[in-house]
């Protein structure tokens, strides 16, 4: 088992979203990407980090 945290910073708001975009580490490839949260979550937060546990 691995953890990861990924961390996304804010790009724009959707009809009922917000999408924020993966900061990867310096030197690798992002994980996921792109993030969309529902507005009533997402507040106004700039930043979410995000953890992954890998199970093997």
């Amino acid at each position: 088992m691995s953890k990861t945290t990924v961390t996304f910073e804010y790009e724009k708001e959707t009809k009922n979203s917000v999408r924020y975009q993966e900061v990867p580490e310096e030197g690798k490839a992002p994980i996921m990407g792109t993030l969309y949260v529902q507005k009533w979550y997402a507040g106004s937060s700039k930043t979410l980090e995000i953890t992954i546990e890998k199970k093997d």
